[in-house]
C-alpha cells in the first residue's frame, strides 16, 4: 500500500517508507534522498522501528554519501534516546523534549520539532526565524520514523514504576 506523501510546510511532499525493520527511506523533489538500513544478523528490538539502536549495526546514507548516525542506548532519561548525526560537516541532534514530541538541532540550535510513533507519519513544525536546509528535513524525518519521538520525564517512569509495584 502506497502511502500519500507529508506535506512539509518548507519542502512540499515528503514520502517516508518503512521495510519492516530493516530499512527506511525518505525522499522529495526539494530533499535529499535518506536510506537508513539495519544490517543482517542485528538483534531485533520490537519497540523500534528500525529494529535496534546499535551504531555498529546501522547504515545511513544521503544522496548515496556514507552519514554517521549514533542513537544513544535509551535508558531512563529523554536525554538517554537521544540521536546524533554527523553529515557534510554538520551535527544533528534529535532529543525528546516532551511526552509526544522531540526537538531537532543542527549544530547545537533547535530548528524543529517532530512528532511520530515510530511509524510512517511524521509531524514536523519547524522554528520561526529558522533557516531550515533541505537535509534538515531529510534526516529528521529519517529519525523521527525510526526511533520515535517524545519521552516521559524520569519522575513520571518512576512514579509509574512504584505504582505499579504497589498492591
Amino acid at each position: 500500500m502506497s502511502r500519500a506523501p507529508i506535506d512539509d510546510t518548507h519542502f512540499g511532499g515528503i514520502t517516508v517508507r518503512q521495510d519492516r525493520q530493516d530499512r527506511l527511506e525518505v525522499s522529495g523533489e526539494a530533499i535529499p534522498h535518506v536510506l537508513l538500513e539495519r544490517g543482517p544478523g542485528a538483534p531485533v528490538d520490537p519497540h523500534i522501528a528500525i529494529g535496534t539502536r546499535d551504531p555498529a549495526h546501522l547504515t545511513l546514507r544521503i544522496d548515496g554519501a556514507q552519514a554517521e548516525v549514533r542513537p544513544a542506548k535509551g535508558r531512563l532519561s529523554r536525554r538517554s534516546y537521544r540521536v546524533d548525526v554527523e553529515y557534510g560537516g554538520v551535527r544533528y541532534r534529535l532529543v525528546p523534549d516532551s511526552v509526544p514530541s522531540s526537538r531537532l538541532t543542527r549544530d547545537g540550535v533547535h530548528i524543529g520539532d517532530f512528532s511520530c510513533d515510530g511509524d510512517e507519519t511524521v509531524v514536523a513544525e519547524w522554528k520561526e526565524g529558522s533557516r531550515i536546509r533541505p537535509g534538515d528535513a531529510a534526516i529528521g524525518y529519517a529519525l523521527a520514523s525510526a526511533f520515535g519521538t517524545g519521552g516521559q520525564p524520569l519522575w513520571m517512569m518512576l512514579a509509574d514504576a512504584v505504582s505499579s509495584a504497589l498492591p
